[in-house]
């Protein structure tokens, strides 16, 4: 299984948190949120991963290394980070999708705990992780999902009533799953609105004419960071982790 970590954007919508460095580079509990996904990566037997990056991609260059042990790390530039969104750092990385892999966005921390439940679900295709709760606000990337898992709809302006999950950034692609994906990003990228879609919005285009299928992680622990207040819970997040993990260790 393969990794690709999508690192290209600024993070705006983080103030001054991100005037002059990638959102990737935010540490939380002294670490990089990066150095955290590769770190949960190696510990999951995960040693090849290709990031995307974008913005200041040079500080992602420097952090990368100073990195000791880990994962096998290379990285793939996005020029089109300013103008387009992340269909477009997929479209940059595209012979990379094949085979086995995961799609993780570059601002979401997840337990080892979690990701072990995606490594080890075993369904070929395409799986998008998914958690629940009781209510979706408008940024949460909402999913419609089937009594067997089947994903119906994905998109953050979907009718709330249908709503009965959320992704939470991290996908997997075993079997032709990754082939699909490809071939539908290229014929995505190509249309009038290609630089300016999420590449979830593929996923959905995807699910209407065959499987997609989920998988739910409800009870697991993650974080996504898009605003000031994402970075106090995440920071949170990571002290408990690295807490938990000491205790272990002792």
């Amino acid at each position: 299984m393969k990794a690709i970590i999508l690192s290209a954007g600024q993070g705006s919508r983080l103030g001054h948190l991100t005037s002059d460095r990638p959102k990737c580079l935010i540490e939380f509990a002294g670490r990089s949120l990066l150095d955290r996904q590769l770190d949960t990566l190696a510990a999951n037997g995960i040693d090849d991963v290709v990031v995307v990056t974008g913005f200041r991609d040079d500080q992602i260059e420097a952090a990368l290394a100073r990195r000791v042990g880990g994962p096998r790390v290379r990285t793939i530039y996005n020029p089109f980070y300013k103008v387009a969104d992340n269909l477009g750092s997929l479209y940059v990385a595209r012979d990379e999708l094949e085979g086995d892999v995961l799609v993780w966005n570059g601002d979401t921390l997840v337990s080892e705990a979690l990701m072990a439940r995606v490594l080890g679900n075993d369904r070929q295709g395409i799986s998008v992780t998914i958690d629940r709760k009781e209510d979706y606000d408008a940024d949460d990337m909402k999913v419609v999902v089937d009594g067997e898992g089947r994903l119906h709809a994905i998109g953050k302006r979907l009718p709330m009533a249908n709503v009965n999950a959320e992704s939470i950034g991290l996908l997997a692609f075993r079997g032709d799953g990754a082939a699909r994906f490809r071939q539908a990003i290229e014929s995505a990228i190509r249309t009038a609105e290609g630089t300016t879609i999420w590449y979830l919005r593929v996923i959905h285009h995807i699910a209407q004419k065959t499987d997609v299928w989920t998988l739910d992680i409800s009870g697991e622990e993650w974080g996504e960071v898009d605003f000031p207040a994402d970075v106090v819970n995440a920071d949170a997040l990571a002290q408990r982790w690295d807490e938990a993990g000491a205790s272990r260790a002792a």
